[in-house]
């Protein structure tokens, strides 16, 4: 799957109507539209309501987290690329070079969990509005409104709205997409190169504009997938673009150093079979069973060992599955551990790798049933769950829930419902005299043995558990390809003294009927009964 696009290369991209296994939105989605809405008639109308406005305090990597108002004002689809045009304003004191520490700017089709980032030349720097230096930074003047361009790849034709991160200032859904002929003119007078100095600020009510760069042949952009995460007790399921794996937790499969499967695995694979019987693409029927070890022991016998399991399920897959499907095996022994062992959650750590995985191209016409919807008995991780993208609403709500841990305060908004993710807002007050960096728990913070890949960042212990059917969500991810991993969450970096920030999580969204989550929020514990809005 290619991950970077050259501006030379008209990239394949998947249909922003497609999604991804376990449900459509013209059945059920429709019909949870319409008794919580009154109307049956498809998604909500998409307005474009330029410019689309957000406010707030941002993280500075010199500890100047002044208030920032950042206005899109336009995201226009040509023939050739996906141009956004914004705009900056500080309006408050900011002074010397500054870099903004929010994560890199990215649009995301929250239907297919596709995700694009802006052209780049060699040098890292972007194309569209040049920097005046050619050093990435831009003249800012008290007061005084910038305007910039991007360029992005070409977003599909059926991409009618796509959630924009990347700001500092938290998830923008509901973006329209407006296509147009040809691209809006440069400026005529770029004059941000003349205003460099502190001292040499614009007339009054003058922006700063500067020269346009277009993508050349040099211009490559990151394209990937969000990649989700659902755990329960029996199974996990890790989504990226067209593949799915559904793991199967070791410990309920194989006694230690045994192949043959225990009663209670037997019962496992062959529901497990009818997950996979639904989800396959009929068109792609080849399902790879792939055996894990931990790490004791060395490479050979863990490969023979690994190896032996995967045939044990492989075998009992066959009799259930028939011969509508192609029935691969591979053992990958210790060299993929998905938890770290070693640590004071040792004997997690290794039945989190001691596994068995299905991994396949998912079936994206099927639509769920009744049944696959309220799966409580773990297999239901499989289920993918598909919303309209969230209109566009820069108010995240009252305040849920609190909590407070060494002199910051954590405040919950309502999660709220984004085509097939939802999205967490919490704020962080530094009630301190002292700038601080927030002890957001990480590693240490996860469940015992929990996957490492997917508790990377600052938020990366944060999760969300349906109660009633045990299922935990983590943060999800986007995957550029190569190992290079993007949490889909805002860094926490040094809150400075009186300073709220507000930050954002995404994850997987669970069925359209729960309307209730606990959040697991790191060291600040659980909060329960947050809900999940549209």
């Amino acid at each position: 799957m290619a991950r970077k696009t050259p501006i030379t290369v008209v990239a394949l991209m998947v249909s922003g109507s497609l999604l991804l296994s376990g449900c459509t939105i013209t059945a059920d989605i429709s019909d949870w539209w319409s008794e919580t809405f009154g109307d049956a008639s498809g998604p909500p109308t998409v307005r474009e309501e330029f410019p689309y406005v957000r406010e707030g305090r941002i993280f500075q990597d010199t500890g100047q987290d002044t208030e920032m108002h950042f206005a899109v004002t336009g995201l226009e689809r040509t023939d050739d690329y996906t141009v956004m045009y914004y705009e900056v304003t500080y309006p408050d004191e900011f002074s010397g070079p500054n870099r903004n520490l929010s994560m890199a700017h990215t649009l995301v089709d929250p239907l297919s969990g596709r995700v694009y980032r802006q052209f780049l030349d060699d040098g890292g720097l972007k194309y569209g509005s040049e920097s005046p230096n050619e050093d990435g930074l831009y003249p800012v003047h008290d007061g005084v409104t910038n305007e910039y361009v991007r360029y992005f790849p070409r977003i599909p034709d059926e991409v009618q709205q796509v959630t924009f991160v990347g700001s500092g200032l938290g998830a923008m859904t509901g973006i329209p997409v407006q296509d147009v002929e040809e691209e809006r003119p440069d400026p005529e007078s770029p004059n941000g190169p003349d205003h460099l100095s502190l001292d040499n600020p614009p007339p009054r009510g003058e922006n700063l504009t500067f020269v346009n760069r277009r993508p050349d042949e040099d211009a490559v952009a990151d394209e990937g997938w969000v990649q989700s995460f659902v755990d329960s007790e029996i199974a996990s399921t890790t989504r990226d673009g067209d593949r799915e794996i559904i793991s199967l937790h070791s410990d309920v499969m194989f006694e230690f150093d045994r192949s043959d499967l225990t009663a209670d695995a037997e019962d496992v694979v062959r529901r497990a079979a009818t997950t996979l019987a639904s989800n396959v693409d009929p068109d792609e029927p080849t399902i790879t069973v792939i055996g894990h070890t931990d790490g004791i022991g060395d490479d050979s016998y863990n490969d023979t060992l690994s190896v032996q399991r995967a045939e044990s399920v492989r075998d009992l897959l066959a009799e259930e599955l028939g011969t509508d499907f192609t029935l691969e095996v591979e053992g990958r022994g210790k060299r993929e551990p998905v938890a770290r062992e070693g640590g004071p959650d040792d004997d997690e750590a290794r039945a989190r790798n001691r596994r068995v995985e299905f991994s396949y191209v998912f079936n994206t016409t099927v639509e769920a049933t009744e049944e696959e919807e309220y799966d409580d008995d773990g297999l239901g991780v499989a289920q993918r769950n598909v919303t309209w993208p969230a209109p566009y609403d820069a108010d995240p709500g009252s305040v849920v829930a609190e909590g407070e841990l060494d002199g910051v305060r954590l405040e919950v908004y309502p999660l709220r419902r984004d085509g097939a993710y939802v999205i967490g807002t919490v704020a962080l007050t530094n009630t301190t005299d002292e700038p601080t960096i927030p002890d957001m728990g990480g590693q240490e913070a996860v469940q015992a043995g929990g996957p490492e890949q997917f508790n990377k960042g600052t938020l990366g212990g944060f999760q969300l558990l349906e109660p009633e059917s045990g299922l935990v969500r983590y943060v999800a991810q986007m995957d550029f390809g190569e190992g290079r991993y993007s949490s889909f969450a805002e860094e926490v970096h040094m809150l400075q003294p009186g300073n709220t920030y507000n930050l954002v999580a995404v994850f997987p969204a669970p069925p359209v009927d729960v309307e209730e989550l606990t959040l697991r929020a790191g060291p600040f514990g659980e909060f329960e009964e947050v809900p999940v809005e549209y």
